[in-house]
């Protein structure tokens, strides 16, 4: 059986983003969340911000689901490898829709503390996402770019 800490880390992959329940950020978040995403817009501490950042890529992928293929707990740090999957349908960051579905993967790391999400380190593939929008070239065709 999961452990405690590893339900409530998989209740923000189920939950809050693949069934769009914006609310249970506030259940399952500490106040004073701190989310470490370099790829990301820092939208503040606590579930406020999690919610904006779940609507910032809401917008731009309204299909987008969430998988998770690995979990680990450590006691106070869950290690989620995870993929994302979606169309692009909406503005996101200034980029227009493209209409073309993205996967992309990465990992996560939360610090649970009294039984809330107290901080998460996220890494994933955010050139990999703007090469399949097409906003990068892939890396052969850069390679070739740079070789002019």
């Amino acid at each position: 059986m999961p452990s405690e800490n590893k339900q409530l880390v998989r209740r923000l992959f189920l939950e809050l983003w693949n069934q769009r329940k914006l609310a249970v950020a506030d259940e399952i978040f500490a106040s004073s969340y701190v989310h470490h995403d370099p790829a990301t817009p820092d939208f503040g501490k606590g579930p406020e911000g999690v919610k904006q950042t779940a609507i910032l890529y809401r917008n731009a992928f309204p299909d987008l689901l969430f998988t998770v293929d690995q979990m680990i707990d450590t006691g106070q740090l869950i290690t989620t490898r995870f993929t994302s999957q979606g169309t692009h349908k909406g503005e996101m960051r200034g980029i227009a829709p493209t209409n073309k579905p993205i996967k992309v993967e990465g990992i996560v790391v939360h610090r649970v503390s009294r039984g809330r999400i107290a901080e998460g380190w996220v890494m994933w593939d955010a050139l990999g996402l703007m090469q399949q929008l097409g906003v990068v070239p892939p890396l052969e065709q850069a390679k070739g770019q740079a070789a002019k």
